[in-house]
């Protein structure tokens, strides 16, 4: 079996946001930044808000209790 063939499943470690981007840490060692412009409900929360995330599935996803937002790094990786 080939490299090119095996299935990674990217899980993201650690996310962070300021005032105009989502940056998530993956557990490869990659990180994706994407506009906040992009998810209204990230782009009009407060900042406490922003930072009140939990990882789920092991980290296949993030969610944002408080502003009811989830998101999935394979979403994030395919740019929207």
């Amino acid at each position: 079996m080939s490299l090119a063939s095996i299935d990674i499943q990217p899980l993201a470690v650690d996310v962070s946001c300021n005032n105009e981007s989502i940056s998530v840490g993956l557990a490869d060692g990659r990180m994706i930044r994407v506009p906040l412009e992009w998810y209204p409900r990230l782009l009009d929360a407060t900042p406490k808000d922003r930072n009140n995330w939990q990882l789920i599935g092991g980290g296949l996803g993030i969610h944002w209790e408080d502003l009811d937002e989830d998101l999935t790094v394979e979403s994030l990786l395919r740019l929207r």
